[in-house]
């Protein structure tokens, strides 16, 4: 339960909001519920851009997680909760105060999102937290590197795009076709295709080559929606004038303006998390152009040196980690860390919050749960997550190498026929409706 990663809407009737007492009035709804009552109800979004917008309505929410959907008596459960990066120190003053106030929780850790989704790819071969987490919801982007479990803070980086504006974007250009889609379900439509036909191409300019020679096939696959969808991370121009960083570019300069003596090992481990990187492809493309980016700065470096004959250089690895569970690879990790008995003492107690305040909350010391995550392994075997391949010590899924795949641009142009069951769609699938 992430205290400022969600965008959940959150639907309340007129008799709760005005309603009075933690378990006053139950009559409001969280997620997929409160769409289906858009007509009869009034939405909110408490989380807005990775940032919570109304603490009232956040509290509402946790509310109604945990005494109707979780259905236990926080007075006996410790917490963990999520702040996204860049997010002020006074909000988890707000967040400690609700939780030990109002819910009245006997310990409380809140902690890092960025943190939590790389414990999600961690492996204790490598006995390290040293990453750059690329995390990308609903909302909002960031790129964020992590040395040692420590944030940088001076080196995230925030992208305005995100998963809702691929959706924005998809919908209007059905709407510039003139597409007949109900106007109540509209968003949803698109969302739907988002999620089942949208994919990542290697180059933009090739894949409308391809639908000029034949168009029909494209027509008939995705009625006729372009594949630029998703292209709007690595060419944002496509979508708005006002940030034109590809993705790539932004990831590179993140981990250029880290400290030196931990770039190779940033860029070694970037890891993917949220959904808005669960595209196809996505991965391969993003390893690709990074590895471009650094590939021509160093070239360049040494010929501006004018001794291209002299200079000897270790190559840099570029790694791009994804997994079965990075769509939720926040919730991932942080299942892992709350699962450990030794948790507890990692967390800030109500004592603590009595004697010292909400100022307390302000920090949770990284050192306290590095120990702790050596654990994860023998959890993941425990519930079944790793026996299925889930992750390997490279953190890929497949369990081979994918900078053999890097360059074969050309090769991808012919592979779109083996993937025409996945991207057929019809208007009128009931999954859409």
């Amino acid at each position: 339960m992430g205290g400022s990663r969600g965008g959940k809407p959150l639907s309340m009737s007129a008799a709760s909001l005005h309603s009075a007492g933690v378990m006053a009035d139950l009559d409001f709804y969280v997620g997929e519920e409160a769409l289906s009552r858009a007509n009869t109800h009034s939405l909110s979004f408490p989380v807005r851009h990775g940032q919570v917008d109304n603490w009232d309505t956040m509290e509402r929410f946790w509310q109604q997680c945990i005494f109707n959907y979780l259905r236990c008596d926080p007075e006996d459960h410790y917490f963990l909760l999520t702040e996204s990066p860049l997010t002020a120190p006074e909000n988890r003053e707000y967040m400690a105060e609700i939780m030990f106030e109002t819910f009245n929780v006997p310990g409380l850790y809140i902690a890092v999102q960025a943190v939590l989704a790389l414990a999600a790819s961690y492996t204790t071969s490598k006995h390290a937290l040293t990453g750059v987490v690329v995390d990308s919801g609903d909302g909002v982007t960031h790129v964020v590197p992590v040395v040692d479990g420590y944030v940088i803070g001076s080196s995230i980086k925030a992208i305005p795009i995100a998963g809702r504006d691929i959706t924005s974007f998809l919908l209007q250009l059905m709407r510039e076709r003139g597409e007949p889609l109900p106007l109540d379900e509209c968003l949803d439509v698109a969302r739907r295709i988002k999620e089942t036909c949208c994919y990542t191409c290697p180059d933009i300019v090739k894949e409308f080559g391809k639908h000029d020679r034949d168009p029909k096939k494209y027509i008939k696959q995705w009625s006729g929606i372009n594949p630029r969808n998703n292209q709007v991370f690595f060419s944002p121009e496509i979508y708005s004038s006002e940030f034109t960083t590809p993705l790539p570019r932004v990831v590179d300069d993140c981990i250029c303006s880290s400290p030196i003596d931990t770039r190779r090992s940033l860029y070694k481990n970037i890891v993917l998390s949220g959904g808005s990187t669960m595209f196809k492809d996505f991965q391969r493309r993003l390893q690709r152009d990074i590895k471009k980016l650094v590939e021509q700065r160093v070239t360049g470096s040494i010929a501006r040196s004018g001794a291209q004959e002299k200079v000897k250089y270790e190559a840099v690895e570029v790694n791009v980690i994804g997994h079965h569970m990075q769509r939720f690879a926040v919730w991932f990790g942080g299942s892992v860390l709350a699962s450990n008995p030794m948790f507890y003492s990692a967390c800030h107690t109500k004592a603590e919050y009595e004697e010292h305040g909400p100022s307390i909350c302000r920090t949770n010391p990284v050192a306290r749960i590095l120990p702790l995550l050596a654990w994860r392994e023998e959890v993941l075997f425990d519930r079944g997550w790793l026996s299925g391949g889930l992750l390997n010590d490279d953190g890929d899924d497949d369990g081979h190498d994918d900078d053999d795949d890097d360059d074969d641009d050309d090769d991808d142009d012919d592979d779109d026929d083996d993937d025409d069951d996945d991207l057929q769609i019809k208007w009128n699938d009931p999954q859409i409706k």
